[in-house]
């Protein structure tokens, strides 16, 4: 009867031990979930429109490096986006396609300190229908035959404020004035002239190579407008700082780079950051 027994409690201490190994497991595995979860990122950059096309292939690259973090874009004009950010939107990393519209952020101190950078340039083209042979020069504009043109809304669009720049230093913004669309951001403008809707558009090289409805017709000067510059920062109340600016490293890497300059772009200090992994 006592060896019984003796079986038996040695029986139950057995279960005991099984149930607790169990449940600490479940409490490590449970901890373990918690603290991935916990290191899981997920990142909103607010871009400039005309970066739609390039930065996705980005995401995915950047993505299969660092599976840990998710990036979550958000295009629109320059402008809108700088707008956002002064009302609070939840923004961690800005690419804007104006230096002016950074440098207001920078001055509401709206920037994390030492985060911004250039990173790209671009051109700023005149684009016409794939079938127009009437316009091949932006003084064509001013011609009878065309009836309208677009560009964007110069005050918030950074595209629209290169465009006026160029025909004010043409001398025929003020007699485009009855002709003129003015949109909400670039990659309007590029539907306007794709659609029809306008016999020309005003917007950069890389919109242009994304159509194949569109043509350029002409090249804007390099002394005819502001140098078109992107640059990039980290927003001062983002949850992620360390990752918003590992984010934007890797935006001048090589990988990166050669993504830009597939879609046309030109990137800043080129040379220096190819040599960026």
């Amino acid at each position: 009867m006592i060896g019984f027994l003796g079986v038996k409690s040695k029986a139950v201490a057995a279960i005991f031990l099984s149930s607790l190994l169990i449940a600490c497991s479940q409490t490590n595995q449970n901890s373990n979930s918690e603290a991935n979860a916990q290191q899981r990122v997920n990142l909103t950059v607010s871009a400039a429109s005309s970066l739609t096309d390039a930065l996705p292939p980005i995401k995915k690259l950047y993505e299969q490096k660092n599976p840990r973090v998710s990036i979550t874009y958000n295009f629109a004009g320059s402008g809108s986006l700088q707008r956002q950010i002064q009302q609070g939107a939840p923004v961690d990393v800005f690419i804007s396609a104006s230096v002016n519209k950074m440098d207001a952020l920078h001055k509401e101190e709206l920037l994390s300190q030492d985060s911004r950078k250039d990173l790209l340039q671009n051109q700023v083209v005149l684009i016409v229908p794939k079938n127009n042979t009437t316009i091949s020069d932006f003084k064509d504009l001013t011609g009878a035959e065309v009836e309208k043109i677009s560009i964007g809304e110069p005050k918030s669009v950074p595209a629209g404020k290169y465009a006026k720049e160029v025909l004010t230093n043409m001398g025929i913004f003020e007699q485009l004035q009855s002709k003129t669309v003015f949109a909400k951001n670039v990659r309007q403008v590029l539907t306007y002239v794709e659609t029809g809707n306008v016999d020309a558009g005003i917007v950069y090289t890389t919109d242009a190579k994304t159509s194949e409805k569109v043509k350029i017709a002409a090249v804007a000067p390099a002394n005819s407008h502001s140098r078109v510059v992107y640059p990039v920062a980290v927003i001062k109340d983002s949850k992620n700082p360390t990752p918003a600016k590992e984010f934007i490293a890797f935006l001048s890497s090589k990988p990166a780079s050669e993504v830009f300059e597939k879609y046309g772009f030109t990137t800043v200090n080129q040379n220096s950051q190819n040599n960026q992994q």
